[in-house]
């Protein structure tokens, strides 16, 4: 069957096999500059596939001199994601590349065309990835609805305030990181069912997250993870991994922290307090911290901590009836919605929502709408950290009832940002 949106072009999309996926792996290695070549990628890449399966990579296929040529490829995988109203299952995008020679000319629409109406198909309403490009994924109708933090701060400055929380009775261990893996796995499934964004993270994706050979350290030492404990178990870990460096002025090293989550206040006073006060270190840096971390108010001098924020998880809503009807919201709210949908056509349409703190009930109507939107906005506004009142103040949604934004904002509402932090 061909799938595109171009009348002279000549590629399938079908899926694929172990076998094959080598091919699927070099072009999307092509894509995205990866530095290695296949049989390195395949060597990273192959546990988490193989404990994943491949029934969902999808290969476009075309016929270059009489020989079938894979010219774009895209997987999802699947995640239980902990989003307003518990954890659901959402397809994470991947994979996704276009062999250089076919670009711009509907090899990567025809992929994600058939890639939604699969995710559809199997029941999951949610579809999330991280871009590579911004300007791509908009027009799939995904949104950026997570914005997250790398940070550094020069160990001088890393002193915590006064007042940061204590418990005595919390203790601090040190390892290296596969050394302790029990209580890393136990703490980040706590926490993870806490905060929006945050995947379930099985035994291959612990593998993964802990991998840790020489030739990947870039000229880092190995993999370390502290873990505080209480009295009950483990409260608190981060991994992070450590580069020594001198100058002519005395030692210079630097503190790459990996990710880290605590469950009680006081886990992240020592936490915080290991990290940025190891010895013959100068510098910390933190690769993925949410926007509301904790350390901007414990530090003595939270200006000296240098952020740069940036988009990671973009969402999408694969059923927009039915992941409206299964979130919570913050205040009552009742709107009707226009909503476009190119890529995922059983989307677009009117729908009612009538919503509030105690459930949520959405509906086909024929009613006149309040927002006419592209379900791309709703996608990045579901997690409750983008607002909708800038896409309407850029003029990319339509207000027909004056104020009917502001309250599906304030319905949409988190206070605790939403946090990823595990590029997949």
């Amino acid at each position: 069957m061909t799938t595109s949106d171009s009348p002279r072009a000549e590629w399938t999309v079908r899926g694929t096999d172990r076998d094959e996926y080598a091919r699927a792996a070099r072009v999307i290695g092509e894509a995205l500059l990866v530095a290695e070549d296949v049989p390195a990628m395949l060597e990273r890449m192959r546990p988490i596939h193989d404990a994943e399966g491949y029934e969902r990579v999808r290969v476009a296929v075309d016929d270059i001199d009489g020989e079938e040529r894979i010219v774009g490829a895209t997987n999802d995988f699947r995640f239980e994601m902990t989003l307003p109203g518990g954890p659901r299952r959402v397809a994470g995008v991947t994979g996704v590349g276009v062999w250089p020679t076919h670009r711009r000319r509907g090899v990567l629409s025809s992929l994600m065309r058939r890639q939604l109406a699969d995710i559809h198909a199997a029941g999951v309403r949610y579809a999330a990835l991280w871009a590579s490009e911004g300007a791509i994924y908009g027009r799939f109708g995904y949104g950026p609805a997570v914005a997250e933090t790398e940070a550094h701060i020069a160990r001088p400055h890393a002193a915590l305030r006064p007042d940061a929380p204590r418990d005595p009775e919390l203790t601090v261990r040190l390892g290296y990181a596969a050394e302790l893996r029990s209580d890393l796995e136990q703490v980040y499934a706590e926490a993870a069912a806490a905060r929006l964004g945050q995947v379930a993270r099985p035994g291959h994706w612990w593998d993964r997250t802990l991998r840790d050979k020489p030739e990947h350290r870039e000229g880092r030492g190995p993999k370390h993870a502290v873990v505080v404990r209480g009295p009950q178990g483990p409260v608190g870990y981060a991994l992070y991994s450590t580069r020594s460096k001198w100058e002519s002025d005395g030692p210079a090293g630097t503190v790459y922290v990996q990710e880290m989550r605590a469950t009680v206040p006081a886990a992240w006073t020592l936490l915080y307090e290991h990290l940025l006060d190891r010895d013959l270190t100068a510098r910390i840096e933190f690769e993925f911290m949410p926007v509301d971390d904790p350390l901007v108010h414990l530090l003595g001098n939270r200006d000296r901590l240098v952020r740069e924020v940036f988009n990671s998880l973009w969402f999408r809503l694969v059923d927009v009836p039915g992941a409206l009807s299964e979130r919570t919201y913050a205040a009552p709210v009742e709107a009707v919605l226009a909503v476009t949908d190119r890529y995922a056509p059983w989307n677009a349409g009117t729908w009612s929502l009538k919503a509030s703190p105690e459930g949520a009930r959405v509906e086909a109507t024929d009613a006149a709408p309040d927002v006419s939107l592209d379900a791309a906005l709703l996608g990045a506004a579901y997690l409750g950290q983008t607002p909708l009142t800038g896409y309407a103040a850029a003029g990319l949604l339509t207000e027909h009832t004056p104020g009917a934004v502001a309250r599906l904002d304030a319905a949409l509402h988190r206070p605790d940002a939403a946090f990823n932090g595990s590029i997949f």
